[in-house]
C-alpha cells in the first residue's frame, strides 16, 4: 500500500511540473491492478503533430533534408504509467517504474501495438513520459500513434520518476522493465476498454539494443511479435567499445565519452563490480564521470571537463585489456551482446552510411546470423550516404511503418 501511495504521489508531482501539449483538468492517478498505476497527462491533437512532423523533426535531424512524416490521420491521447517490476542483477529486488501509452484518438476499440524504445539520454526526464522533453518520443507518436497505432514506451530503470541508479544497458534488467511496462500497458487498456491486435517493436541506439533483449525475452515467452525494425543497433557492445577505444575515426561524435561515463557506472552498480569506476576513469574525470551518471550535472558541463575521446578518458592499463577481455567489464560488455540467437521474428536493421555512433558492421551483424543459422528473415536496409545516427533513425522511422502496414494486411 505504502509503495502504490508512493507512486500516486510522484506522479501527481511530475503532472504538475511536466509541459504536454493541451493538459485537461481532473488528472487523477487510477489504480487498476496491484503495482499498476495510469493518469492522463495531455493530446496531441492533428495540428500538433503535423508541427511535429514537420517544424519539430527539421529542427531534430542534423543533416538537412527536406522529409517529413505524413499528415496525421487522428489526435492522440497521453498517458503515464506507473508499473512494478525488478532489478534482475540484484536478486529481483523490486522497484518502481514508469513509461507512456499514446493512444489513437478514433472511434475505435481495437488497434496494433507498437513497443518502442528509446535512445541514450544523459538525463532522468528526456524519456517517453514526459513527451515535451524527448524529441524522439514526439516523432514516434505523430508517425505512429497519429496513424492507428497504440505506442506504449518504457522509461527504463532509474530515468522518468524511477529513483534507482541508471540501468544503463544492462541486460536482465532492461529486459524486464520492458516486459513489465507491457504486461502493465495491457491493464490501462483493458481499463480504457481497449484491446490490441498484432505486437510490434521497434527501437533506436541504446533503444535498438534494448529492443533486442526484449524480444529476446518474449520469444522465449512464446509472446509473438508481428515484426521487429531497429535502427542504428549496438548489436555487440563489446565490438563497439572496442573499436570506439581503439580505432578511434573522424566521424566519431564527442558525447562518446559520456556513454562511457554512464555504461562503467551502470556496470559498477549493476554488476556488483566494486570500484570499477575508480579504476577505469582517468582521476580528474571521475568526478565528473559520476555526477553525469547520478544526473548531478548535464552533458553541457560534463563536455566542458571530459576530453574528445575515450582513449583519454579512461587508465591506460583498463584500457590496453580491452584488447584482450582481460576484465570484468569487458567480459560482462561481450556477455551482454544482444543478436546471437535463432531468431523467430522478422526483423529490419537500419545503418547509416555516416553513423557516428554505431557503424554499418555492427549494425547489421544480426543478418548472416540468421541466415546462417535457418532463422527468421533479418534484412539490412541501408538508409542512405547522408544518414547520421538521427537519420538513420528518421529513414528508420518512415520505412518501419510501411513495412509494419504491410505486414497487418
Amino acid at each position: 500500500m505504502f509503495q502504490l501511495l508512493t507512486m500516486a504521489l510522484l506522479m501527481l508531482l511530475f503532472v504538475a511540473t511536466d509541459s504536454t501539449a493541451s493538459p485537461l483538468g481532473g488528472n487523477a492517478v487510477v489504480t487498476v491492478a496491484t503495482g499498476v498505476t495510469y493518469q492522463y497527462i495531455g493530446s496531441y491533437d492533428p495540428a500538433r503533430l503535423n508541427r511535429i512532423g514537420t517544424t519539430e523533426m527539421n529542427e531534430f535531424k542534423s543533416v538537412k533534408t527536406d522529409v517529413t512524416l505524413p499528415p496525421a490521420g487522428n489526435g492522440v491521447k497521453l498517458y503515464r504509467v506507473g508499473y512494478r517490476t525488478v532489478v534482475p542483477e540484484g536478486g529481483n529486488r523490486p522497484v518502481e517504474a514508469t513509461g507512456l501509452i499514446a493512444v489513437p484518438d478514433r472511434d475505435a476499440q481495437s488497434y496494433p501495438l507498437l513497443s518502442y524504445q528509446h535512445g541514450t539520454v544523459f538525463s532522468r526526464d528526456e524519456v517517453p513520459s514526459f513527451p515535451e522533453k524527448s524529441t524522439e518520443t514526439r516523432l514516434m507518436i505523430a508517425q505512429f500513434a497519429g496513424h492507428g497505432y497504440i505506442v506504449i514506451a518504457a522509461d527504463y530503470i532509474g530515468k522518468g520518476s524511477s529513483t534507482e541508479p541508471d540501468s544503463y544497458m544492462v541486460k536482465e534488467s532492461t529486459a524486464q522493465a520492458c516486459y513489465d511496462m507491457l504486461v502493465a500497458s495491457r491493464e490501462v487498456l483493458k481499463d480504457l476498454k481497449l484491446t490490441t491486435g498484432n505486437l510490434f517493436l521497434s527501437g533506436w541506439s541504446q533503444g535498438a539494443w534494448n529492443t533486442m533483449v526484449f524480444r529476446n525475452r518474449l520469444e522465449q515467452l512464446g509472446v509473438p511479435v508481428k515484426g521487429a525494425a531497429t535502427a542504428s543497433t549496438p548489436n555487440d557492445i563489446y565490438l563497439l567499445m572496442n573499436r570506439w577505444l581503439n580505432n578511434r575515426l573522424p566521424l566519431d561524435t564527442d558525447w562518446l565519452v559520456g556513454v562511457a561515463a554512464i555504461q562503467i557506472n551502470s556496470y559498477e552498480r549493476y554488476y556488483a563490480l566494486s570500484g570499477l569506476s575508480a579504476a577505469a576513469i582517468r582521476p580528474q574525470y571521475l568526478e565528473a564521470a559520476r555526477g553525469l551518471y547520478e544526473n548531478r550535472i548535464g552533458w553541457n558541463e560534463a563536455s566542458k571537463i571530459f576530453p574528445n575521446s575515450i582513449g583519454e578518458f579512461l587508465q591506460p592499463d583498463f584500457s590496453r585489456a580491452a584488447s584482450f577481455m582481460a576484465n570484468r567489464f569487458f567480459k560482462q560488455l561481450a556477455e551482454n551482446q544482444v543478436y546471437q540467437w535463432r531468431y523467430r521474428t522478422p526483423s529490419r536493421y537500419y545503418y547509416g552510411k555516416i553513423d557516428e555512433v554505431v557503424p554499418p558492421y555492427v549494425a547489421t551483424l544480426p543478418v548472416a546470423y540468421q541466415e546462417l543459422v535457418g532463422g527468421a528473415t533479418a534484412e539490412a536496409v541501408y538508409a542512405g550516404e547522408i544518414a547520421d545516427h538521427r537519420g538513420t533513425f528518421i529513414f528508420g522511422m518512415l520505412d518501419q511503418k510501411k513495412w509494419f502496414d504491410k505486414l497487418l494486411q
